[in-house]
């Protein structure tokens, strides 16, 4: 049973990494701790925040 929850929780784990879940929640807890008074961006505004600044500041990638 171990085994499975494990292999669940990995699962869990790469599909967050995958859509993009686990990183708007690293973006959330790091605005609590640096904005403790500020309200948290809803994940729809987090999204059009972050393709602005990937707009705005391209980034040439070789691979």
């Amino acid at each position: 049973m171990r085994t499975v929850r494990k292999v669940l929780g990995v699962l869990r784990w790469y599909a967050r990494e995958l859509t993009g879940a686990a990183e708007y929640d690293r973006y959330c807890d790091r605005h609590r701790r640096h904005h403790p008074h500020a309200p948290v961006p809803t994940r729809r505004e987090y999204d059009a925040l972050r393709t602005r600044t990937r707009e705005q500041r391209p980034q040439s990638r070789c691979c």
